[in-house]
């Protein structure tokens, strides 16, 4: 996988250090350097949050190699990411992609696994996952699994960087997989817009050239030169090098076992003295600017963003003197440059900061979203950006600002989520390769004090004459097209000086900033019914383990008119857009306390959420239901709402391609459901009035549901709910509102086709269970569990059918089902529905030869990977909240299905295979179809089983 562009800006890493530490403990190990080699004063420790109770080792192995060891002993799986301080910037010119092309190539065998699936097969049967990415200045591999496979999973991971194969028989298949990975994003548009940027940066700077990598760009060198195979083993010895590549190991066993194993397996990397790349050439030649460029968009888009090149500020974390102004500029209240735009019809989001930082240079961005209006006034948007530049530097940079952004930060930092294994093994071993070793938790919170004279270097790089000046949309056309993303885009003349727009002013100090973050004492098991009347029901769990003094509140708004016909939807839709746009500017100061509202519509109604600290959320409650009931519906944020959906809806055909398959599948299987033309065609067809009978309607007619989750006893979260109830006055029962139900599949094969205007084929083919019943559920898993490598190896790396390729379990609802997908670039839906035929021909052979002992393991992953532990309060609460949309409300489903899945036999599989195999549904698509109309096909279908039939 290949990520665009560099996702942390550059720094020259922290000298290594030669001690293990943990938390002011010294340990020895014959595979580390002795102290007397690098002598050090002290012994430096990681700075950790008040309650992160997890134990931290960092050590540098004999050959140079830096890593962090992390215990955490509640964690269910453990991790382990290496970041290699190589990217595509170091590609040669005569093979660019080429280090995405070693990514790949890793993965497929070393000396003590040579199998091209041993990897991938012994991770997947022990309930992981596994991945890896390129970006411009590093090369990141990770995985996670069950963690008494670690052992076994370092085993192999390490001999990535060891002895890897490159391998032969696998060079030209694997080179077509790059290729179908960059045509499967080649209509992205951040791609493309990134391939225009990089026509106008400085080309001798190194980031600036192709990094995905393409049959043409690694196409077998001349006869006579160096094959590809010698190229690549060549990039490999040159670049890869223990001294460049830090290690992040997070999982439950004791510090002194993960040592043992780390500096057993890694030690032996090879140790080079090479040092990380560095790019010299400046990012921008500055005497092209300002410059003024249009590119084409593929999607119905309007986006306008100004660059300006600055130094990289990554070294200067510990002051971060961009934040302040980021702040500022990003800022969404009352006065903001946002709120100007918005109120003048000119835009709908806007965002700003720094990107692009490759060790010396960046870029400071600001983002705009515009409307159509907008698209018309670039030149007053320009002129209304510099005047709120220009107040942040007359007024903006006072003390107390910085300090209010140190203390929220300070706040998150205390009380921060560690989120899953492998997201936490990434995020560190990248920090490992920027930070001193005491900042590698702390560096993204850290803010020591003000640097006035660095906030004011940064703020004058901010000019007119040190702008590229970026607008991108739809009628844009030329003659120039981009080189790999194909890219329509031409340069124009500077404009005139525009008309600054309204009155600008800066925030005041943040009102919403909490006081009371005290940790209440107190763990429930499980959510437990709070409020129980016919129109209302509310549950609450008391939850103290993720040390966060933070509640989580759902409340469902259930209508029973909200599917009954497009308009419907739509006017839901338009409801809760609203809602969220209306309170946009007054509680952006309360999102960035740490308090967050949204709305969102669903199949029912419309969900309330509320996130963040316990202290001030009583008053957002109520500001967001009395908002709802009683504020003026403007014609203004009518216009703005409904043109955000409307754009969703037109943009829908070039979205990702197993998304709109997706989405057909659900359309067709869920009933009621409606597709994005007739909800873009309904929305034509609504006025503002409309809406405003619509709130009277869906208000007058509500069934409820709330859920807290969170830092909160009994006694507040009834006080809240009481609020919701009074205020809402639900009148109607659960029983008032119509189910979403799944449809079962046809006998009958059948074939449907989305409506895309995509340049790639796709086959979503859809295998569909015998009930709804738990047991099914779970063996339903097993099989795809079982169906998940062997996929994944045949079409995609033996038959090299396309880069995104995938089988696993999907269920719709209750109703359980599998899903095999492919997306080609170039071969044919139909030839790629033959391929699927053949595999499901062979595994149905392979299973009827199925025992227990080759079972047991994938039926041991699919229990491990239900029984994991949530990471997140948020995801904790949004699993709960899930179970009460269900028929049968139920908080141990999960729990019940771990179990269930232990006791699948080669009976249950062999029982069941023959029945996904009679119900199937494709959803295919190549280039040009004409698009199915799926209400026909759903109207024939009848609903699906809840319980066994025998």
């Amino acid at each position: 996988m290949l990520q665009p562009m560099s996702i942390v800006p550059e720094r020259v890493p922290y000298p290594r250090i030669s001690l293990i530490v943990m938390l002011g403990a010294l340990w020895f190990s014959p595979h580390l350097l002795a102290a007397s080699d690098h002598p050090v004063d002290e012994v430096v420790t990681p700075t950790t949050s008040p309650f992160d109770s997890r134990d931290y080792r960092v050590l540098t192995l004999e050959n140079g190699l830096n890593v962090l060891l992390v215990s955490d002993p509640e964690a269910d799986k453990a991790a382990a990411s290496m970041n290699v301080r190589v990217g595509s910037a170091q590609d040669p010119d005569d093979l660019m992609g080429l280090a995405h092309f070693l990514e790949h190539m890793l993965f497929l065998g070393t000396e003590p696994y040579p199998a091209s699936d041993a990897y991938q097969r012994f991770i997947s049967d022990h309930a992981g996952s596994h991945n890896a990415f390129t970006g411009q200045q590093d090369t990141n591999y990770f995985f996670d699994i069950e963690p008494s496979a670690l052992p076994e999973a370092l085993d192999r991971f390490s001999e990535f960087f060891l002895s890897p194969l490159f391998n032969a028989d696998h060079l030209a298949s694997e080179r077509n997989i790059v290729h179908s990975e960059y045509m499967a994003r080649i209509r992205d548009e951040s791609r493309r817009e990134n391939d225009v940027l990089n026509q106008l940066l400085n080309p001798d700077n190194a980031t600036t050239s192709f990094a995905v990598g393409s049959r043409e760009t690694l196409a077998n060198p001349p006869e006579g030169e160096a094959t590809l195979r010698e190229r690549v083993m060549d990039f490999y010895h040159q670049h890869y090098d223990a001294n460049v590549m830090n290690l992040a190991v997070v999982a439950p066993q004791p510090l002194d076992t993960l040592e043992d194993w780390v500096a057993e397996r890694f030690a032996d990397i090879p140790d080079n003295d090479l040092s990380v790349p560095a790019i010299d050439a400046p990012l921008v030649d500055a005497s092209t600017l300002p410059r003024y460029i249009e590119r084409q968009s593929l999607q119905d888009r309007r986006q306008l963003r100004f660059y300006f090149p600055i130094p990289d500020p990554t070294d200067e974390y510990r002051t971060k003197p961009t934040q302040v102004i980021s702040h500022l500029l990003g800022d969404e209240g009352d006065g903001s440059l946002l709120a100007v735009l918005r109120d003048a019809g000119l835009a709908d989001g806007l965002s700003a900061g720094v990107g692009r930082g490759d060790g010396e240079n960046a870029l400071f961005t600001v983002s705009i979203s515009l409307t159509p209006a907008g698209a018309e006034r670039l030149d007053d948007i320009q002129a209304t950006l510099f005047a709120a530049i220009e107040k942040i530097r007359t007024k903006g940079l006072a003390d107390w600002r910085y300090a209010e952004q140190r203390d929220l930060r300070e706040q998150a930092f205390r009380f921060q989520q560690h989120g899953a294994p492998q997201q936490e093994a990434t995020r560190l071993s990248m920090s490992l390769s920027r930070h001193p070793v005491e900042d590698v938790q702390y560096a993204a919170y850290r803010m020591d004090a003000p640097d006035a004279e660095r906030q004011e270097v940064y703020l004058d790089a901010l000019t007119p004459d040190n702008m590229l000046r970026f607008y991108s949309a739809p009628d844009i056309e030329s003659d120039t097209v981009s080189p790999w993303f194909n890219t329509q885009w031409r340069e124009q003349q500077p404009s005139q000086a525009g008309q600054v727009l309204g009155e600008l002013t800066l925030p005041e100090p943040n009102p919403f900033i909490a006081s009371d973050l005290t940790l209440l004492e107190g763990q429930d098991e499980r959510p437990s019914i709070l409020i129980d009347t016919p129109s209302f029901h509310a549950w609450h769990m008391q939850d103290a383990r993720f040390n966060t003094p933070s509640v989580e509140w759902r409340l469902s708004l259930q209508y029973p008119d909200a599917s009954y016909s497009p308009e419907e939807v739509v006017l839901t839709q338009l409801l809760a857009g609203w809602l969220n746009d209306s309170l946009n500017e007054s509680l952006y100061p309360a999102w960035l306390a740490g308090q967050a509202f949204s709305a969102y519509p669903h199949a029912r109604g419309m969900t309330l959420s509320f996130s963040g600290w316990r202290d001030g959320q009583t008053p957002l409650i109520e500001q967001a239901i009395d908002q709802l009931k009683m504020a003026e519906i403007s014609d203004s944020t009518f216009e703005r709402v409904r043109y955000q959906l409307q754009r969703e809806w037109r943009n829908a055909p070039q979205s990702s391609l197993p998304g709109q398959a997706s989405r057909t599948l659900g359309e067709a299987l869920l009933a009621p459901q409606w597709s994005t033309t007739e909800l873009l065609a309904a929305s034509q067809r609504l006025e503002r009035s409309h809406l405003e009978n619509f709130r009277k309607r869906f208000l007058g007619g509500l069934y409820a549901d709330a859920m807290a989750v969170g830092n909160l006893d009994a006694d507040l979260a009834r006080e809240q709910a009481d609020i919701m109830r009074n205020k809402l006055r639900p009148r109607l029962t659960r029983d008032d509102i119509p189910k979403l139900t799944p449809q079962a599949v046809s006998e009958t094969p059948s074939v449907l086709r989305p409506h895309s205007t995509r340049e790639e084929s796709l086959v979503l083919r859809y295998l569909q269970a015998r009930n709804q019943t738990a047991k099914e559920q779970a063996v339903t898993s097993v099989i795809a569990q079982w169906l998940e490598t062997p996929f994944y190896q045949k079409l995609r790396t033996e038959e090299q059918l396309g880069y995104i390729v995938n089988a696993g379990y999907s269920p719709l609802l209750e109703a359980p089902g599998i899903a095999l997908l492919v997306q080609s670039p170039d071969v044919d839906s139909e030839t790629v529905a033959e391929h699927m035929d053949t595999f499901l021909d062979d595994a149905s052979q392979q299973l009827e030869q199925l025992d227990d002992e080759t079972l047991a393991p994938y039926r041991q992953a699919v229990h491990d990977r239900l029984k994991q532990r949530d990471t997140s309060l948020s995801g904790m609460a949004s699993r709960y909240w899930q179970a009460t949309a269900l028929d049968e409300i139920r908080f141990d489903r999960r729990e019940e299905l771990a179990n269930l899945a232990l006791e699948v036999s080669p009976a249950d599989i062999q029982a069941a295979w023959p029945e996904l195999l009679t119900h199937q549904l494709d959803v295919r698509f190549n280039p040009g179809d004409t698009p199915s109309d799926v209400t026909p096909y759903r109207e024939a279908l009848t609903p699906f089983s809840k319980q066994s039939q025998q």
